[in-house]
């Protein structure tokens, strides 16, 4: 559900092509040359060597591949309506897509360890056009497509496989880096919860049981961990506020609080307290610190940036600095490296796109 934000404000039937299929794809565009750019005040403490991927369009979610050597994101390019699913190098070439080319597509990632797989999620079993945009007379709010159930496929888009299949929203799937586990966000029990599943889809576990939007989960390096987004509504006009827009397939993310929990469900702990939106959390490699993204130093609420902050929600530093989104960070194997996306540096008004950068912060 990421991807449903608006990156440049807030950052969020019968199948056509039956599973197994080959995917369809774009003509391969001209290869750009990697954009090299000079970071912001403040944010050479923590990056360095700074290098855009992509020049159009709105791209975000991008996750490296277990070998460090790909990356897996969603894209809405000029020529297509909705996102959908691509490939490419960590130089930003190869870049190829490998969803259906139907419906619209989120939260995508490689399959640990091997990276001959692939993950993510899509509507186009259930509808095969872009489904209509959120109403926002209501005020900001995000889709939960009932259609979206999660997909495995080869790297190319090929042997496309269902893992879920009950009625309902199933997203934002991510796998645990020995590859036996995938947490993801389900509305299946009547509200927005995580949930486990083996790789095959098999031997699905509830994780969360709190009234309220539950979601964005990642697995700590070594699996042991989850960290993941958490809205629990507690005055009543606020859970009648988020009831009815559940029923209507929707959920307001203005206010995000950051929550780990062991593997198992066990020992949840808020490491936020901002009411502000905070989403994408990754852990750092060794397990005791975390960066996002939030809108926390924003009173308007629309610009976002990065952030680390400790386990225990101690020792908070701000990243980056940019006027415009920076969001949906993801370390590589070591922690050598750092891949966002981006407003920054953008050819034209709402692009935002894919950045990788030299970690050398703390």
């Amino acid at each position: 559900m990421a991807h449903q934000m608006k990156i440049s404000a807030l950052c969020m039937a019968a199948a056509a092509m039956a599973c197994g299929g080959a995917a369809k794809k774009l003509p391969p565009p001209p290869e750009p040359a990697i954009a090299t750019t000079a970071p912001e005040p403040g944010e050479a403490n923590y990056l360095d060597n700074l290098q855009q991927l992509t020049f159009e369009g709105q791209n975000a979610e991008a996750y490296f591949s277990p070998d460090d050597k790909h990356l897996i994101f969603q894209s809405t390019p000029d020529s297509l309506g909705c996102d959908q699913i691509f490939t490419m190098r960590t130089d930003g070439s190869e870049k190829r897509m490998v969803s259906t080319g139907e419906g619209v597509t989120t939260c995508s990632y490689f399959a640990y360890p091997q990276g001959d797989w692939i993950l993510f999620s899509s509507t186009h079993l259930a509808e095969t056009a872009c489904p209509p945009r959120p109403d926002f007379s209501q005020g900001y709010v995000w889709a939960v497509h009932p259609g979206f159930d999660v997909f495995t496929a080869q790297p190319d888009g090929t042997q496309l496989e269902r893992l879920t299949d009950v009625p309902g929203y199933d997203a934002e799937a991510t796998f645990s880096r020995d590859g036996s586990k995938i947490v993801f966000t389900s509305v299946r029990d009547g509200d927005l919860e995580i949930y486990t599943m083996n790789a095959d889809g098999s031997d699905v576990q509830r994780l969360t049981h709190e009234e309220g939007y539950d979601g964005g989960p990642f697995f700590s390096y070594d699996g042991q961990r989850i960290v993941y987004r958490a809205h629990h509504p507690v005055e009543e006009e606020e859970l009648a506020d988020y009831r009815a827009l559940l029923a209507d397939n929707l959920v307001r993310p203005s206010v995000m609080e950051l929550w780990v929990m062991n593997a198992d469900g066990s020992d949840k702990r808020q490491i936020t307290d901002n009411g502000a939106a905070n989403f994408g959390p990754y852990f750092f490699p060794d397990g005791e610190r975390i960066i996002f993204a939030s809108n926390m130093h924003d009173p308007q609420g629309r610009n976002f940036d990065l952030y680390v902050i400790n386990v225990d929600g101690t020792g908070l530093a701000r990243i980056t600095t940019h006027p415009d989104f920076d969001g949906f960070p993801m370390f590589n194997s070591d922690g050598s490296k750092l891949v966002w996306a981006s407003n920054r540096d953008n050819a034209k008004p709402g692009d935002t796109n894919v950045f990788v950068a030299d970690w050398v912060g703390p």
